[in-house]
């Protein structure tokens, strides 16, 4: 099955390459089929040139374009899950903090029949490098209030990084969030909807060039307003979004793994 890598990208001309080549390099190493569609998010520097250098060099890399004024990291993934094609779509960073190892093991885990896989880098196993510390403070707090309200035991919410089949994606109509809230509504909406799902530990890295689009300041009601909007969606839809079983088989994926116990 095709997998789809959704990245969304602004102002990362020194980071594009880098990234790009190592997923390329991963996937095609590992025989998967796959495509990678990087959106340029309302770019200011080089960008532009380097995708299409890179769409030049790879047959599976996709450039599309989020024109201003509609800029803004969940808008570009948006964008980007709109344009992919396979059948399982995961989202991954431009910045190169996302290994590609990790791509192909959530890949392994999807053709298993669990709707998503959600990576988190705070179980055994995972592995944190350079991250900030008043960062992985205010993502511990955010990441518990999580769990707590929801009655998780996924650990890593806020996490971009994760992957869905296309079913999924599909049944998250319509999201809203325009910024890095769209971290937290993708998987929520999931786990809310009735989706099976599977945590694996991953490794995340600060990344090397560029600068980081997240302002933390900003971000925080934004996040906020999407966990209580998937609270009182669990609390009072009445299972108006929830899944639909169609099969014994999408049954069957529905009690898979952790997530009956998770959910």
């Amino acid at each position: 099955m095709l997998l789809s890598v959704v990245i969304p990208a602004r102002n990362e001309e020194a980071a594009l390459p880098a990234t790009v080549s190592a997923v390329e390099a991963a996937l095609r190493r590992e025989g998967i089929p796959h495509e990678i569609v990087v959106v340029n998010d309302a770019s200011t520097d080089g960008t532009p040139e380097v995708l299409r250098k890179l769409s030049a060099e790879f047959d599976t890399v996709r450039a599309v374009t989020q024109p201003p004024p509609h800029n803004g990291f969940g808008l570009a993934v948006r964008c980007g899950l709109r344009a992919s094609q396979g059948a399982f779509v995961a989202v991954l960073m431009a910045d190169g903090s996302d290994d590609p190892e990790d791509l192909v093991a959530y890949y392994r885990r999807l053709q298993t029949g669990v709707d998503c896989v959600f990576g988190s880098r705070f179980v055994p196993g995972g592995r944190l490098i350079d991250y900030p510390p008043h960062k992985l403070v205010l993502n511990r707090l955010a990441n518990w209030l999580v769990m707590v309200l929801f009655g998780l035991r996924l650990n890593d919410t806020t996490n971009a990084f994760k992957a869905y089949r296309r079913e999924v994606v599909e049944a998250m109509a319509p999201l809203i969030s325009k910024h890095f809230n769209l971290t937290v509504e993708m998987p929520l909406k999931a786990i809310v909807r009735g989706y099976s799902y599977e945590v694996i530990p991953i490794s995340w890295r600060n990344r090397k060039s560029g600068v980081s689009k997240l302002k933390l300041q900003e971000m925080g009601s934004r996040y906020l307003f999407i966990v209580l909007y998937l609270l009182l969606e669990k609390w009072l839809s009445c299972g108006d979004y929830y899944r639909p079983v169609a099969s014994p088989a999408a049954a069957d994926r529905a009690g898979k793994g952790p997530a009956a116990a998770q959910g």
